[in-house]
């Protein structure tokens, strides 16, 4: 199913979605497998800890970010498709961020936990029937469908792909 067949959009998430291209969610998961494919290793390597302002984030620090959220995505997919109603809670990035230890950890590193994360949510989302990826429930207080959650996948980490090009990668010049 593609992103045009999501069947509410969701506020808030829709930044995310819309990020990302209307083809088939698998190969949208597929293209983003792995951070290698979104940016270069080397190309961060060289950024080390450098932050673009006083109190943001390391490039580490957003690499670990993007995968704590596909974590909380693709287990809130994982409740939905199952037709779990339970009103799902947000999560305070920030506070994650603090007690994650992103900058204690290498790119490679990162690198690997990503692709694993990746590779077992196209697994996942490859097991969801049409029927499963319409299931919709409560996230954060917005109705959102299992399909609207792989695009938030795709989209989360293409934004900050791009946060990294525009404020980080000028730091190397």
């Amino acid at each position: 199913m593609t992103k045009s067949e999501i069947p509410v959009m969701p506020k808030f998430f829709d930044r995310y979605i819309n990020l990302a291209d209307n083809t088939l969610l698998l190969d949208a998961l597929t293209q983003g497998a792995s951070f290698e494919d979104l940016i270069p290793a080397k190309t961060l390597e060289q950024l080390g800890d450098l932050r673009y302002a006083p109190g943001k984030w390391t490039v580490k620090d957003i690499l670990q970010h993007i995968i704590d959220t596909e974590r909380i995505m693709s287990y809130r997919a994982m409740r939905l498709s199952r037709n779990d109603q339970t009103p799902l809670p947000g999560f305070d990035e920030e506070k994650f961020g603090e007690f994650a230890n992103g900058s204690h950890r290498t790119i490679p590193d990162l690198y690997d936990e990503y692709a694993a994360l990746r590779t077992s949510n196209i697994a996942l989302f490859s097991s969801f029937d049409e029927a499963m990826l319409l299931r919709t429930g409560t996230c954060s207080d917005q109705q959102i469908s299992v399909l609207a959650l792989g695009f938030v996948l795709v989209g989360h980490a293409t934004h900050h792909v791009h946060v990294i090009n525009e404020r980080y990668l000028p730091l190397l010049a």
